[in-house]
């Protein structure tokens, strides 16, 4: 399995960025490129454990739907989702937080295997792992924008 480790430093309260991570809304926002959208399970607010969510969404060119649930939680330090139907033959999404120093330490441990065998390994190597820490990275600092400004009150409705 590929892995893709991001750490990404937030100004802003351990709580705001676990609950930032887990809005569907906030996703579609980052997500706006590849025109994602929650067609089923949970399709806004925030996805808690056990919950799923189903996602329509063009990447690579090709619409494509994505099913993932939330297999584990402890609010606020972490939570996991895994994929339950897609693209992928596995795929794992663990998010951790981490107060340091009044500021937030977010990192995303990506863990992804790609159908085909020899081919998917090469598709990896090729572009797939390069298209993913992008696509990652995009919504992370989405989320560090939400949380050190004001957005992040309609998002969470404070």
């Amino acid at each position: 399995m590929e892995k893709i480790i991001l750490e990404t430093m937030i100004n802003a309260p351990i709580e705001r960025v676990f609950d930032l991570s887990r809005s569907i809304d906030l996703h579609k926002i980052s997500s706006k490129g590849t025109n994602e959208q929650a067609v089923g399970g949970r399709t806004s607010g925030l996805i808690e454990l056990d919950e799923f969510v189903t996602w329509h969404a063009k990447h690579l060119g090709f619409y494509q739907k994505l099913t993932v649930k939330i297999t584990s939680m402890e609010k606020p330090n972490f939570f996991e989702d895994q994929m339950l139907k897609g693209a992928f033959s596995k795929m794992k999404h663990l998010h951790l937080f981490e107060t340091i120093d009044q500021r937030t330490k977010m990192t995303d441990i990506f863990e992804f295997q790609s159908p085909f065998g020899f081919i998917g390994t090469l598709t990896n190597k090729l572009f797939l792992r390069n298209y993913m820490i992008r696509f990652l990275a995009l919504r992370n600092q989405e989320i560090k924008r939400v949380a050190e400004g004001e957005e992040w009150k309609e998002l969470l409705n404070f």
